[in-house]
């Protein structure tokens, strides 16, 4: 599958197209192909064919801040490497111009923007997309050249032959002097040495009526931030409760940068040696299942054994008439990670913002909260989505925190704020009013509003038929309302938190050595500041089914 990419097209919020970037053949023009684009209904996928072009094409799509990123292609194309291309053309362009990625920002910035799509497709085909090897290739003007860009001072660079000579020159020993490393710069250098991790993971937890947990993963992502002179070697080892034999067995599909020896990791899992790029970049993924398999068998444990720090139990139809239904939380105080042992680190020892502990020679960790060793859960919300034919909450009662009713969204969120979510028990109560009934359509009167009455089905002064009357008993009606009400009842609810110093896998950082006899350029005696922070995401992530 050798395709090529034909074109990249950029439009803003109001589908005014603000870049066109061919790259080969004679591709379609942006005011082609945008309508389209927008003549398939929402919600429209990342990859559509367009049979009726000539030669029939494929157009991958990505919106990001407001943007609509279009490529488009006339032959077979590998679909990942496509939307993965847009992908890195938005990670280059926030590096390069700035984020957020705006409209007028690719407008005024067009002389970088176009060459950094030059050295990232060359007729086609993928070529550099290391944020770092593009800063040694595209010539990006700072603020000094941008203050004296109207005043043409005699001997200013690029206003001479000899000056562009000169440049080219140096361009090419610039080159030469690269090292073979695509993902860093050459001659970095950092006044001040540190060396961060991040292990971030996203829950997405399904929870059965009973509270039995029907599917339970957590994402991981490894960030890392180097921000060291020279060319470092690196070795980071991590491992789990069970210990560091087992991390393979934990870690699941893990992916990469390339920077990572991939050689070693199968050697060792565990452990990850590497040369960083500069500065911030995604060193790993990962996922973890929560649900492993026991006796042969999934799903054998409930929601407690999952260790989450918050376990949510719906009841519905409660009260008299069914009306009601209520949402009660368990907080529980999660474990931290754990100290990690951090050679070669600094005298220092502090917690730093976003509950990142520094490294000294105890290791890392605190009594800091939102650290390792006190996780802190944050932004707490319960969300419960609501049929259509809900007309009100005439009441919600919140044992703790505020609740917010949305009519138009159909949603009721509870908000607990991190002061008080403590450990214990909160509850939230709500009743419900459905759509109105016959027996509710009368005035004051007691005269049907609606209704109609035909003066030819009866003559004056008949003798009327006696029809018969049923009266509903006490007890038939409140089961009629009963079942009206149970139709009215939520049917989920999702439960979004933020813990800081703590992981849902148990995976933590081991240490962090630098490997001194490989690495190059680091100066005599130079021990970097270290940190590591642990963060738990749940967007709604855990929902319970009704």
């Amino acid at each position: 599958m050798n395709g090529a990419i034909e074109a990249l097209y950029i439009y803003d919020e109001h589908n005014r197209p603000i870049l066109a970037h061919p790259y080969t053949s004679r591709p379609l023009t942006a005011p082609q192909l945008l309508p389209l684009y927008l003549g398939h209904p929402t919600p429209r996928p990342n990859l559509i064919y367009l049979p009726n072009t000539s030669p029939p094409t494929l157009v991958f799509s990505l919106i990001h801040c407001n943007l609509l990123f279009l490529l488009t292609s006339s032959t077979e194309i590998e679909p990942l490497l496509a939307l993965e291309f847009l992908h890195r053309v938005i990670d280059v362009f926030e590096e390069f111009i700035g984020a957020p990625l705006l409209a007028h920002k690719v407008e005024s910035s067009y002389d970088v923007v176009a060459q950094l799509l030059n050295e990232m497709c060359d007729a086609g085909a993928v070529s550099t997309t290391e944020p770092n090897a593009l800063r040694d290739v595209v010539e990006v003007e700072g603020w000094i050249g941008k203050l004296l860009g109207g005043i043409n001072i005699p001997g200013k660079p690029g206003f001479s032959a000899s000056s562009n000579m000169s440049a080219i020159s140096s361009t090419g020993s610039l080159a030469a002097n690269t090292p073979a490393l695509p993902w860093r710069r050459a001659n970095v250098r950092h006044t001040s040495n540190e060396l961060y991790v991040d292990l971030v993971e996203t829950l997405s937890v399904t929870l059965a009526p009973s509270g039995r947990p029907l599917a339970a993963f957590a994402n991981g992502t490894i960030a890392f931030t180097s921000k060291i002179s020279g060319v470092p070697d690196l070795l980071l080892n991590l491992s789990t409760p069970s210990g560091r034999q087992n991390i393979n067995s934990v870690m699941e599909l893990p992916v990469f940068h390339p920077c990572v020896r991939l050689a070693r990791w199968r050697e060792k899992p565990g452990e990850l040696s590497f040369v960083p790029p500069d500065g911030r970049f995604v060193l790993a993924g990962y996922e973890v299942d929560l649900l492993p398999l026991q006796n042969g068998k999934f799903g054998t444990t409930n929601s407690s054994n999952l260790k989450l720090p918050v376990n949510v139990e719906v009841k519905t139809s409660l009260g008299p008439t069914g009306s009601d239904f209520e949402v009660r939380l368990f907080i529980t105080k999660v474990s931290g990670q754990g100290n990690s042992s951090i050679s070669g680190s600094s005298s220092r020892s502090s917690s730093l913002p976003g509950g990142r502990s520094g490294s000294g020679f105890g290791g890392l960790g605190g009594s800091h909260v939102g650290t390792s060793s006190t996780p802190a859960l944050e932004d707490l919300v319960v969300t419960v989505p609501l049929p259509s034919d809900v007309r009100n909450l005439s009441e919600i009662r919140a044992s703790r925190g505020d609740t917010t009713y949305n009519p138009s969204e159909r949603k009721l969120e509870w908000n607990i704020p991190a002061k008080e979510a403590v450990a214990g028990g909160a509850t939230l109560r709500c009743t419900l009013v459905g759509p109105l009934s016959d027996d509710e359509d009368f005035d004051a009167n007691g005269f049907r509003l609606d209704g109609s009455y035909n003066y030819e089905e009866e003559p004056y002064q008949s003798h009327p038929v006696a029809a018969p009357k049923t009266e509903m008993t006490v007890v038939q009606k409140d089961s009629m309302k009963i079942a009206q009400n149970k139709i009215l009842m939520p049917s989920s609810a999702m439960v979004s938190f933020s813990v800081k110093g703590w992981l849902a896998s148990g995976i933590k950082v081991e240490s962090l050595v630098i490997d001194t006899r490989k690495s190059r350029g680091l100066g005599e005696g130079v021990k970097p500041y270290k940190g590591v922070k642990y963060l738990t995401v749940s967007r709604g992530g855990v929902e319970i089914r009704c």
